[in-house]
């Protein structure tokens, strides 16, 4: 997840809009049974060509067009679509009920894609565009018409209209949207829709099991880490949709003695200081990523009763993730990943920031003297931080419309292997060769569906372990770290009333502690405690 709920939600539209139209390589069969591959890899590859995101452009997505161009003033009515082309009889048969991912197209020389989420109800319930009230739906002959009036975090005015077109593929339909800022048309694009539900075919779950289901009732779950009998989990600020009032987050501690029947034992919330996006412990510490006060660092003797000691490194630190290798604690800000000494747990202390040309972190994994750096704008980076007063990057690997969000690394037969997960329509998990840093290769890949993108990932021996967004829990045998096969899956996401709508929703973070179990943050369900069958 990015830096915010809305200025993060900003700060994906305006990454996707440099998304590009690249053609789409032969994708791994994701839709086969679960089944490990039993194969032992033996070190060789043939190196992938890569592309950026899957999105093979094939035109617009729809029929209709526009009255008015971008820099228009903009209409507050329906009248900036055109539909005389549309097979408007067609949508007699298109879905009006359900929860749909819209994928976009601008309009442009060189097409951008980009994602959101529609909510249609047919007994008269709200409707929603991302997370926002439909207020506004109009109709003509069989295609609708809404909109949506909103504000940027920093009060810009925004419009948004959307209209059905036809339905090719009923109950799928495609259509045109439009955006407006400040009064004027800045975006014109087409859409198509897609059920928001299992993947065809699917089931609910194989390979794993729900041991227990635990709701988080403040803002929506985002990270969870377990220690000393106790999950804690951290959640973040959500718009409230029938108030619009803001509901902060914070730490929710369960007492997992009992897995199928945990604990709520705590709940802690600081009144301007609500959204906590990352958690790790050593020892009796336990770290928390702020985006108001940085690192909080609570004292968890009494692992029931988490006390809050100090915030590092002081001050309105925005800080997004942690991660703790020995005693090393490294914290992504928006600028760069901060280094503290852990000798004494309770009391960090900063000892450098590493940033590679103003690149801007989001995650990281380390491993004695290499940190890898999973970042906004540069893709996927290697340093050297065995000596933290003279950090050196080793080597980076980016690609087009890159968005590295988080990393994995491990040893295969005798090679450095990185798994690195992107987010934003079209992405998704790269195997990366980096035994030399200064020569990454890319020698393997996974998909599901390209709508819907990675958000955590975790490796275990060889199973790597996948928090995928709205696709749920996956777990990849990685034996053979070219071709990555999946062996379980458990889905998640149900299309409930309660959800609204926003693309960043559905499976957050994973943890595989070691106990037998595996736990997973989301941010519709709270806790799910799962065991591998």
């Amino acid at each position: 997840m990015t830096w915010n709920r809305i200025p993060c939600a900003w700060l994906l539209a305006s990454a996707l809009t440099v998304i590009g139209c690249t053609s789409s390589p032969t994708e791994p069969d994701a839709s086969t049974p679960d089944a490990s591959t039993g194969e032992e890899w033996d070190g060789s590859y043939v190196p992938l060509e890569e592309t950026g995101n899957n999105w093979p452009d094939t035109g617009p997505f729809a029929s209709c067009t526009f009255t008015l161009p971008s820099g228009a003033p903009c209409p507050d009515d329906f009248s900036i679509f055109d539909l005389s082309a549309c097979n408007r009889e067609s949508l007699a048969n298109a879905s009006t009920e359900g929860m749909f991912m819209l994928t976009t197209r601008t309009n442009r020389s060189t097409p951008t894609f980009s994602a959101n989420t529609l909510r249609l109800s047919s007994d008269g319930g709200t409707q929603y565009f991302g997370n926002k009230p439909i207020l506004e739906q109009a109709s003509n002959g069989n295609a609708r018409l809404y909109a949506v009036e909103s504000n940027f975090v920093d009060g810009t005015p925004r419009r948004t209209m959307l209209a059905t077109c036809e339905a090719p593929q009923a109950p799928e339909f495609t259509g045109c949207y439009a955006t407006c800022l400040r009064g004027k048309v800045s975006q014109l694009s087409t859409f198509k829709s897609q059920r928001m539900a299992w993947r065809a075919g699917e089931s609910e779950a194989s390979g794993l099991e729900l041991v227990s289901e635990n709701f988080v009732d403040i803002g929506s779950a985002a990270d969870v880490y377990v220690t000393k009998g106790h999950a804690y989990v951290v959640s973040i600020s959500e718009t409230d949709n029938v108030s619009g009032k803001v509901v902060g987050g914070g730490l929710t501690v369960f007492d997992v003695s009992d897995k199928a029947a945990p604990v709520k034992v705590k709940t802690i919330r600081l009144e301007t200081d609500n959204f906590w996006n990352g958690v790790w412990a050593k020892g009796d510490a336990l770290y928390v990523a702020s985006a108001a006060r940085g690192v909080l660092v609570f004292d968890i003797r009494n692992p029931a009763e988490p006390q809050l000691v100090l915030n590092l490194p002081g001050g309105n630190e925005n800080v997004h993730t942690v991660f703790v290798d020995g005693n090393r604690l490294y914290a992504s800000a928006p600028e760069a990943v901060i280094l503290f000494d852990l000798t004494d747990p309770l009391h960090p202390i900063e000892i450098n920031r590493y940033a590679n040309n103003g690149s801007l972190p989001h995650d990281m994994f380390a491993s004695g003297d290499r940190l890898y750096v999973s970042t906004y704008d540069q893709g996927f980076l290697v340093a050297n931080v065995s000596n933290p007063n003279d950090i050196r990057t080793l080597g980076q690997y980016t690609y087009p419309s890159r968005f590295s969000h988080h990393n994995a690394v491990g040893t295969f037969a005798g090679r450095t292997i990185a798994f690195e997960g992107g987010e934003g329509p079209g992405e998704h998990l790269r195997v990366l060769d980096i035994t030399d840093p200064a020569h990454i290769v890319k020698i393997g890949e996974f998909k599901l569906r390209p709508e819907y993108s990675i958000h955590n990932l975790v490796l275990v021996g060889k199973k790597l372990y996948i928090a995928w967004y709205q696709e749920g829990v996956r777990v990849l045998d990685v034996s053979n770290p070219t071709k990555p096969t999946q062996v379980a899956h458990y889905n998640t996401y149900r299309e409930t009333e309660a959800y609204t709508g926003d693309y960043f929703a559905g499976t957050y973070a994973i943890r595989v502690p070691g106990d037998g179990f595996i736990y997973a943050a989301d941010s519709l369900r709270g806790l799910l405690i799962l065991r591998e069958k």
